[in-house]
């Protein structure tokens, strides 16, 4: 199998499409690098359902199993134990998991300023929100600084105006729904999968910031406490979250448990 190998799997869930791609490549969790292209979901009224999509890209090639000899017939392997999706996050494509801090951002007033994808996003959510009948609405555009590394940062289209929380909908759901259109729509004009993410009124850099400071609360509980700390279910973006915030903490580690709308984090304190 070469170490180049790469292929994208859709699945019921994302563990669903991890297993499915490791089974295709038959290779092990730690043989492979995991992106999750897309999270599932259910969408708004049958709108923007979509099943989870991964891309596994193997970077070193299964250890070489010895030769069967005539005398000595190879046992055979127990079945590999299913996958958890937590343990093999290592990339992620959602650029809702790279949304600065709300004091990061700049608002983008100069049109000029602005590529394509700002641009035809732009178009297609204000069309969107037109057949919405939201009329009194207006988008802004805010980015952050590019990073050290030089990754760009995605735009940020910011729905603001009256009476807007049906656009946000319970746990963000009616939001997601409405970005994956917004992009599904303009990565088609543009032939390539447009760089933004949607929001209203500041919900999502208001929630991020949050949900950053609650995980270094938790942590700080669970190591004083020496217990595991189980937080509240969470959408997929906002447990990610939580994993990023704590990812560099020598002193804890996080885990994902739990099905579909019922899934959480837990904080486990690394007791010395």
């Amino acid at each position: 199998m070469s170490a180049e190998r790469s292929i994208e799997v859709t699945g019921d869930s994302v563990d669903d499409a991890i297993a499915k791609g490791l089974a295709e490549l038959g290779a092990a969790p730690t043989d492979v690098i995991v992106e999750v292209l897309e999270e599932p979901s259910r969408g708004v009224f049958g709108l923007g359902a979509r099943p989870a999509k991964v891309r596994l890209k193997v970077f070193r090639s299964p250890m070489p199993q010895p030769a069967a000899t005539p005398s000595r017939p190879q046992p055979v392997s127990p079945p590999t134990a299913p996958v958890e999706a937590a343990d093999v996050y290592i990339e992620h494509e959602d650029e809702d998991e790279a949304i600065p801090l709300l004091d990061e951002m700049q608002e983008i007033q100069d049109e000029a300023a602005l590529d394509e994808d700002a641009r035809v996003s732009k178009v297609v959510l204000g069309l969107l929100l037109e057949k919405m009948d939201i009329h009194h609405a207006d988008i802004i555009i805010r980015r952050a600084e590019a990073t050290r590394d030089g990754e760009t940062n995605p735009w940020l289209l910011d729905v603001n105006g009256p009476n807007l929380s049906p656009l946000i909908g319970r746990r963000g759901e009616t939001l997601a729904a409405l970005q994956y259109i917004t992009r599904l729509i303009a990565s088609r004009e543009l032939q390539h999968r447009a760089n933004i993410v949607v929001d209203v009124g500041g919900y999502k850099l208001k929630r991020s910031r949050m949900l950053r400071d609650l995980a270094l609360r938790m942590a700080d509980q669970a190591i004083q406490s020496k217990r595991v700390v189980t937080l509240e279910p969470m959408p997929p973006y906002e447990r990610r979250i939580i994993h990023l915030t704590l990812r560099n903490r020598a002193d804890v580690q996080t885990k994902s448990i739990g099905e579909g709308n019922a899934r959480k984090v837990t904080i486990v304190p690394r007791l010395s």
